[in-house]
């Protein structure tokens, strides 16, 4: 049978029971050990889930990144205060970052370590995700630090995330996926483009210390935020995105599509500025809304995808993450997964048709 790539982002609802044991831990009524323990065991439970939904490619569903995905690799550091930037969401909430103190800069946990984990539960591929360092670049204040510039603050970053994509790879991992939320997010902080065409600069120093064979299994994940259901900068022009997110020297794209409000102008877009040796995973699910789509949703938007994309450069996925921070509760875990069950469905459903009328996918 001939198939589309269909995958999902990462993050998958935290259960109550795990968020609870997160609050108990923080206030130093659980012990590391057990919280461990937990993890694993919520890690597990979700690649069961995962493996029931029929998606060919699991995720641990970041359920050991314990309070979110963007700082989940510095969390415990000492040289870290609370009052960083602000990031204000449509819905009013904000979340803020940490601002750095002093240096040097490290990770204190890396992914790969997170990754061994999920791999004892499952024979099937699985991917992992990180964060960007753009986005940990923005950690640095606006002043400079004592005896610690931020071309050095950056050096270390970059050094960082080369040593968290090689372990990645090295545990096993299929794929290794970069979350680049803040990307649209950049444009809204500098209407210039400065900060965007920095933030893709500074990822490229990444990206090219990897053959290009690694970098064909290297993703790249843009969306406009989705915490508690909202989003943080869907206002921005995708146009104003799209053609520089290409540059990045990546193989794999996981683009926000569902949820956009013309689809269809965006998808032009993606395929203006998509370069030959790149692959657009298309968002097929709106993470966002809490109605669960059907399969024939999810067929009907691959279609529409299909219309603009080259066949052999188009794949399927979320619009994001669900509930990428645990305190989360938008969305139920069981929604979640029959989210992710109706795009694996929908995918197929596009793929035979496609193949019946075009006969141009290939196993």
């Amino acid at each position: 049978m001939m198939l589309l790539p269909t995958e999902a982002i990462g993050s998958i609802p935290r259960s109550p029971e795990l968020m609870h044991a997160q609050r108990q831990f923080d206030e130093g009524k659980i012990d590391a050990a057990t919280m461990e323990a937990l993890y694993g065991e919520a890690i597990e439970q979700t690649i069961r889930a995962f493996e029931a939904t029929g998606s060919p490619i699991l995720s641990d569903g970041e359920q050991r990144k314990s309070h979110n995905f963007v700082t989940y690799s510095v969390e415990g550091a000492k040289n870290l205060a609370p009052d960083g930037l602000e990031i204000p969401f449509q819905d009013g909430h904000v979340r803020r970052l940490p601002r750095l103190t002093a240096g040097p800069f490290h990770f204190l946990l890396n992914a790969y370590k997170t990754f061994s984990v999920a791999k004892r539960f499952t024979a099937l591929p699985l991917k992992q995700s990180i964060i960007s360092i753009s986005a940990l670049s923005l950690l640095y204040p606006a002043e400079s630090l004592p005896n610690y510039s931020r071309e050095e603050f950056l050096n270390d970053l970059v050094d960082e995330q080369e040593r968290e994509i090689r372990g990645c790879f090295e545990a096993g991992a299929y794929k290794v996926q970069i979350d680049f939320t803040e990307g649209r997010l950049a444009i809204k902080l500098d209407p210039s483009g400065g900060l965007l065409n920095a933030f893709i600069e500074l990822n490229n120093r990444v990206l090219t210390r990897f053959s290009e064979e690694e970098r064909a299994l290297i993703g790249i994940h843009t969306c406009p935020g989705a915490d508690h259901d909202s989003t943080h900068s869907a206002d921005v022009d995708y146009a104003e995105l799209l053609p520089s997110l290409f540059e990045l020297k990546a193989g794999n794209f996981y683009i926000a599509m569902a949820g956009e409000a013309n689809p269809e102008r965006a998808l032009k877009i993606v395929a203006r500025y998509l370069k030959p040796n790149q692959r657009a995973f298309i968002g097929v699910i709106d993470v966002i809304d809490p109605a669960i789509e059907t399969p024939e949703e999810v067929c009907q938007r691959v279609l529409l995808a299909a219309r603009y994309i080259p066949l052999e450069q188009l794949g399927t996925t979320d619009d994001c993450g669900f509930s990428p921070f645990c305190d989360d509760v938008s969305t139920t875990r069981e929604t979640a997964f029959a989210k992710i069950r109706a795009r694996v469905l929908g995918t197929a459903m596009a793929a035979e048709q496609l193949t019946n009328e075009q006969g141009m996918l290939h196993e």
